[in-house]
Protein backbone atom coordinates (compact mmCIF):
# COMPACT_ATOMS: atom_id res chain seq x y z
CA UNK A 1 0.00 0.00 0.00
CA UNK A 2 1.27 3.72 -0.56
CA UNK A 3 0.02 7.05 0.57
CA UNK A 4 1.23 8.80 -2.43
CA UNK A 5 1.75 8.39 -5.80
CA UNK A 6 3.59 10.44 -8.65
CA UNK A 7 2.99 10.76 -12.60
CA UNK A 8 4.18 7.26 -14.28
CA UNK A 9 4.07 4.91 -11.34
CA UNK A 10 1.82 2.17 -11.59
CA UNK A 11 -0.57 1.78 -9.04
CA UNK A 12 -3.46 -0.94 -8.30
CA UNK A 13 -7.10 0.01 -7.16
CA UNK A 14 -9.39 -2.54 -5.64
CA UNK A 15 -13.23 -2.08 -6.73
CA UNK A 16 -12.17 0.45 -9.14
CA UNK A 17 -14.87 -0.40 -11.49
CA UNK A 18 -16.32 3.24 -11.69
CA UNK A 19 -13.06 4.33 -13.36
CA UNK A 20 -12.65 4.68 -17.38
CA UNK A 21 -9.71 4.74 -19.64
CA UNK A 22 -8.62 8.34 -19.57
CA UNK A 23 -9.75 9.18 -15.50
CA UNK A 24 -7.44 11.55 -13.02
CA UNK A 25 -7.17 10.21 -9.75
CA UNK A 26 -6.22 13.10 -7.81
CA UNK A 27 -6.42 14.88 -3.74
CA UNK A 28 -7.48 18.30 -3.86
CA UNK A 29 -8.89 20.68 -6.48
CA UNK A 30 -10.39 18.52 -9.12
CA UNK A 31 -7.93 18.57 -12.61
CA UNK A 32 -8.74 18.92 -16.20
CA UNK A 33 -7.32 18.39 -18.83
CA UNK A 34 -7.96 18.76 -22.47
CA UNK A 35 -9.58 16.39 -24.44
CA UNK A 36 -7.12 13.93 -26.31
CA UNK A 37 -7.54 14.78 -29.90
CA UNK A 38 -8.59 11.74 -32.00
CA UNK A 39 -8.03 11.31 -35.77
CA UNK A 40 -10.68 11.98 -38.52
CA UNK A 41 -11.92 8.30 -39.53
CA UNK A 42 -11.96 7.33 -43.15
CA UNK A 43 -12.82 3.28 -42.69
CA UNK A 44 -15.98 2.66 -41.53
CA UNK A 45 -17.74 -0.64 -40.98
CA UNK A 46 -21.01 -2.11 -39.29
CA UNK A 47 -20.59 -4.61 -37.01
CA UNK A 48 -22.89 -7.09 -36.04
CA UNK A 49 -22.72 -9.86 -33.28
CA UNK A 50 -22.14 -13.76 -35.08
CA UNK A 51 -24.34 -15.50 -31.99
CA UNK A 52 -27.66 -13.04 -31.21
CA UNK A 53 -27.17 -14.90 -27.55
CA UNK A 54 -24.14 -12.99 -26.98
CA UNK A 55 -25.38 -9.45 -27.21
CA UNK A 56 -24.98 -8.60 -23.97
CA UNK A 57 -21.01 -9.38 -24.37
CA UNK A 58 -21.33 -7.91 -27.59
CA UNK A 59 -22.40 -4.78 -26.44
CA UNK A 60 -19.73 -4.68 -23.29
CA UNK A 61 -17.43 -5.35 -25.94
CA UNK A 62 -18.52 -2.51 -28.25
CA UNK A 63 -18.49 -0.04 -25.77
CA UNK A 64 -14.91 -1.06 -23.73
CA UNK A 65 -13.10 -0.74 -27.34
CA UNK A 66 -14.78 2.76 -27.64
CA UNK A 67 -13.62 3.80 -24.18
CA UNK A 68 -10.27 3.03 -24.96
CA UNK A 69 -10.17 4.71 -28.49
CA UNK A 70 -9.53 1.37 -30.15
CA UNK A 71 -12.06 2.58 -33.23
CA UNK A 72 -14.98 5.49 -32.43
CA UNK A 73 -18.64 3.83 -32.30
CA UNK A 74 -21.45 5.65 -33.95
CA UNK A 75 -25.22 5.04 -34.18
CA UNK A 76 -28.58 5.97 -35.47
CA UNK A 77 -32.46 5.68 -35.63
CA UNK A 78 -32.34 3.98 -38.71
CA UNK A 79 -29.70 1.27 -37.60
CA UNK A 80 -30.42 1.07 -34.23
CA UNK A 81 -28.39 0.44 -31.08
CA UNK A 82 -27.72 -3.63 -32.46
CA UNK A 83 -25.91 -3.02 -35.47
CA UNK A 84 -23.84 0.35 -34.82
CA UNK A 85 -20.99 1.80 -37.05
CA UNK A 86 -17.48 1.55 -36.45
CA UNK A 87 -15.48 4.18 -37.47
CA UNK A 88 -11.76 3.73 -37.70
CA UNK A 89 -8.43 5.95 -39.71
CA UNK A 90 -7.29 2.63 -40.39
CA UNK A 91 -8.69 -0.97 -41.97
CA UNK A 92 -6.34 -2.94 -39.59
CA UNK A 93 -8.59 -1.62 -36.68
CA UNK A 94 -11.45 -3.61 -37.33
CA UNK A 95 -9.36 -6.70 -37.27
CA UNK A 96 -8.43 -5.88 -33.93
CA UNK A 97 -11.93 -5.50 -33.24
CA UNK A 98 -12.53 -8.52 -34.61
CA UNK A 99 -9.87 -10.72 -32.52
CA UNK A 100 -10.81 -8.68 -29.25
CA UNK A 101 -14.18 -9.38 -29.78
CA UNK A 102 -14.05 -12.87 -30.38
CA UNK A 103 -10.99 -13.68 -27.84
CA UNK A 104 -11.52 -11.31 -25.07
CA UNK A 105 -15.49 -10.65 -24.59
CA UNK A 106 -16.50 -14.22 -26.09
CA UNK A 107 -19.11 -12.57 -28.54
CA UNK A 108 -17.37 -13.19 -32.40
CA UNK A 109 -18.66 -10.27 -34.66
CA UNK A 110 -19.38 -9.82 -38.27
CA UNK A 111 -18.46 -6.55 -40.30
CA UNK A 112 -19.55 -5.30 -43.23
CA UNK A 113 -17.76 -2.54 -45.08
CA UNK A 114 -19.51 1.00 -45.94
CA UNK A 115 -18.26 2.90 -48.78
CA UNK A 116 -18.21 5.82 -46.59
CA UNK A 117 -14.32 8.10 -46.62
CA UNK A 118 -15.10 10.90 -45.81
CA UNK A 119 -16.55 12.13 -41.97
CA UNK A 120 -17.92 16.23 -41.25
CA UNK A 121 -19.07 17.22 -37.69
CA UNK A 122 -22.77 17.92 -38.59
CA UNK A 123 -25.56 19.41 -36.61
CA UNK A 124 -29.56 17.75 -36.07
CA UNK A 125 -30.58 20.43 -38.92
CA UNK A 126 -27.79 19.07 -41.01
CA UNK A 127 -28.23 15.35 -40.51
CA UNK A 128 -31.97 15.75 -41.31
CA UNK A 129 -31.31 16.71 -44.56
CA UNK A 130 -29.00 14.44 -45.61
CA UNK A 131 -30.72 11.14 -44.00
CA UNK A 132 -33.90 12.67 -46.04
CA UNK A 133 -31.72 13.95 -49.45
CA UNK A 134 -32.09 11.56 -52.57
CA UNK A 135 -29.54 14.21 -54.30
CA UNK A 136 -26.48 12.95 -52.27
CA UNK A 137 -24.95 9.76 -51.36
CA UNK A 138 -24.34 9.88 -47.23
CA UNK A 139 -25.60 9.13 -44.25
CA UNK A 140 -25.48 11.14 -40.70
CA UNK A 141 -25.04 9.36 -37.71
CA UNK A 142 -24.31 9.96 -33.78
CA UNK A 143 -21.10 9.14 -31.88
CA UNK A 144 -21.58 7.42 -28.75
CA UNK A 145 -18.97 8.86 -26.81
CA UNK A 146 -19.86 12.87 -27.04
CA UNK A 147 -23.08 12.76 -28.89
CA UNK A 148 -21.61 14.55 -32.09
CA UNK A 149 -23.50 14.53 -34.86
CA UNK A 150 -20.96 13.18 -38.36
CA UNK A 151 -22.05 13.24 -41.63
CA UNK A 152 -20.49 10.43 -43.74
CA UNK A 153 -20.07 10.83 -47.66
CA UNK A 154 -18.35 8.20 -50.02
CA UNK A 155 -16.27 11.31 -51.47
CA UNK A 156 -15.02 14.91 -51.08
CA UNK A 157 -17.51 15.04 -54.50
CA UNK A 158 -20.46 13.66 -52.12
CA UNK A 159 -19.79 16.41 -49.74
CA UNK A 160 -19.22 19.53 -52.06
CA UNK A 161 -22.39 18.37 -53.30
CA UNK A 162 -24.32 18.29 -50.38
CA UNK A 163 -23.14 21.88 -49.76
CA UNK A 164 -24.61 23.24 -52.61
CA UNK A 165 -27.89 21.65 -52.28
CA UNK A 166 -28.64 22.46 -48.33
CA UNK A 167 -26.06 25.55 -48.09
CA UNK A 168 -27.45 26.29 -44.62
CA UNK A 169 -26.27 23.04 -43.53
CA UNK A 170 -23.53 22.77 -41.16
CA UNK A 171 -19.91 20.87 -42.30
CA UNK A 172 -17.49 21.03 -40.22
CA UNK A 173 -13.79 19.00 -40.70
CA UNK A 174 -12.93 16.73 -38.15
CA UNK A 175 -9.98 17.80 -35.93
CA UNK A 176 -6.73 16.09 -37.55
CA UNK A 177 -8.68 15.20 -41.00
CA UNK A 178 -6.23 16.10 -43.71
CA UNK A 179 -7.77 17.72 -46.84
Amino acid sequence: MVDTAYPGDVVGLVNAAALRVGDTLYAGPPALFPAMPTFAPEHFAVVRPVDIGRSKQFRRGIAQLDEEGVVQVLVSDVRGDQAPVLAAVGPMQFDVVSARMAGEFSAPVRLEALPYHLARATDTAGAAALNGSRLVTGEALTRVRDKAVLALFPDRWQANSFERAFPGARLTPLLAAHE
